[in-house]
């Protein structure tokens, strides 16, 4: 679902050649063809136009190595469709991964190339030690995180908040203050799209990690403690305090409920607005301006997730990572296209085109065709190894990614009655320890 959404939402942008980038890259040389006569087949989830701009970072690929590039669409199911181009002797060379958890799953099926020696060198000097540590398998690095996305963005219409005489706020505390403020003004305050279980995992994730700090979260997210830990029962408890007041949510939770993302983000960005505020991530948007085509900066504005308790603002991430399968035929090409993509020259074609945010902290920020770009990746940037990588994600997808079971319905269900923080851990809990099991 996240996949379809990313793909409708992006906008389609300019072309660009490998030359007008946003960073430098020492090994390239002008018209080198090293690779010439090769050919690299890469696999990903990208459709539409995420799937068009990507395709701009391989033609600068071949462009600068002489080798030719094919994508190859792999839909949602990516260790399914992968697993059976394996078995039937069609393996691409390289694959980009959407989950932690896919990409332990082909290390541990004995799927993967190590990357080599130079990538290795090239992602520690370019980007932030998490993002080796999301990409490595039993201390084995097989990931190269290529394009992220930030998950802790708050989205709001400046007329709402002018209408209101309210100011970002800076604490979760101020938010809801914020948000009661803005209901009162005549506007609600938060669009919430809980028919997708998927944003309300995000919405915990965040008050978790700002709440309970980086370590709690690490271990939630491998199980390490149970979902009945009273770091969770807390965050449950404050998330409580917005999805609990019927003023804040618009519609109420019934109402909630029956919303997808698309229509959350609608809802306040729409022809016909019905709340001031959406939070999830920056995707919202390639939404606002390509669907609802409304000007960044102007007529959408976004504020950080703020901090919970005093503690430091999350940084919630989620991110493709490119691998490399032993069955694919061309090994060598396949990891010269990795090391391209290591490089800020790659994530310069992309994040002009737009749609796109970049780990690489050597990509120049006026690589981004707007501030509010600019500053989204900057954020991510500048968060470093404070980054943590969506929870849900991590898990096994009975717990963490699946319709109608698991995390995403019992949050839901949190949703239309938050009153029982605790009854919720323990069902969390229940279904999170047979997943892991499993």
């Amino acid at each position: 679902m996240r996949r379809i959404i990313t793909a409708t939402a992006t906008v389609l942008g300019l072309a660009l050649t490998a030359t007008a980038c946003g960073g430098g890259d020492d090994d390239s040389a002008k018209g080198e063809q090293k690779l010439k006569g090769q050919t690299v087949n890469v696999a990903g989830v990208w459709t539409g136009v995420e799937m068009k701009n990507f395709k701009k970072v391989l033609d600068a690929f071949s462009e600068k190595t002489g080798a030719k590039t094919n994508f190859v669409p792999t839909g949602d199911n990516v260790s399914t469709v992968i697993g059976s181009k394996i078995e039937g002797g069609k393996a691409p060379d390289v694959v980009m991964v959407p989950q932690v958890g896919v990409l332990k799953q082909f290390a541990k099926k004995g799927w993967l190339t190590p990357l080599s020696k130079k990538v290795g060198e090239k992602a520690g000097a370019t980007f932030a030690t998490v993002w080796k540590k999301y990409g490595t398998v039993d201390n084995t690095y097989y990931g190269l995180y290529f394009k992220a996305t930030h998950k802790s963005t708050v989205w709001y219409t400046p007329q709402s908040f002018e209408q209101a005489g309210v100011q970002p706020p800076k604490s979760y505390d101020e938010m809801l203050k914020t948000a009661k403020t803005v209901s009162d003004s005549g506007t609600p305050a938060f669009s919430v799209g809980g028919e997708d279980g998927w944003t309300l995992t995000d919405w915990f994730e965040n008050i978790y990690l700002s709440q309970a700090g980086p370590e709690m979260y690490d271990k939630l997210a491998s199980h390490s403690i149970p979902w009945t830990d009273p770091s969770v029962v807390k965050a449950l408890t404050t998330l409580g305090k917005l999805f609990g007041d019927k003023n804040l949510v618009s519609g109420g939770s019934a109402e909630a409920l029956r919303t997808d993302f698309p229509e959350s983000v609608e809802n306040v960005f729409g022809s016909e607005p019905k709340a001031g505020m959406v939070y999830e991530g920056d995707f919202v948007g390639g939404l606002i301006s390509g669907q609802f085509h409304k000007k960044l900066g102007e007529e959408a504005r976004f504020f950080p997730f703020p901090a919970v308790d005093g503690k430091k603002a999350p940084v919630v991430s989620g991110g493709d990572a490119a691998v490399v399968l032993k069955a694919g035929k061309n090994q060598k090409a396949a990891m010269a296209f990795l090391e391209y993509l290591a490089s800020p020259e790659a994530a310069a074609v992309w994040a002009e085109a737009g749609g796109f945010v970049s780990p690489n902290t050597n990509l120049k920020p006026t690589a981004y065709k707007d501030e509010t770009t600019r500053a989204i990746a900057e954020s991510l940037v500048d968060a470093g190894d404070s980054v943590r990588f969506d929870m849900s994600d991590q898990a096994p997808a009975a717990f963490g990614g699946t319709v109608g079971t698991g995390e995403w319905k019992i949050l839901q269900d949190f949703l239309k009655s938050p009153s029982d923080a605790m009854g919720t851990a323990r069902k969390l809990e229940a279904a999170a320890a047979k997943a892991y099991k499993d």
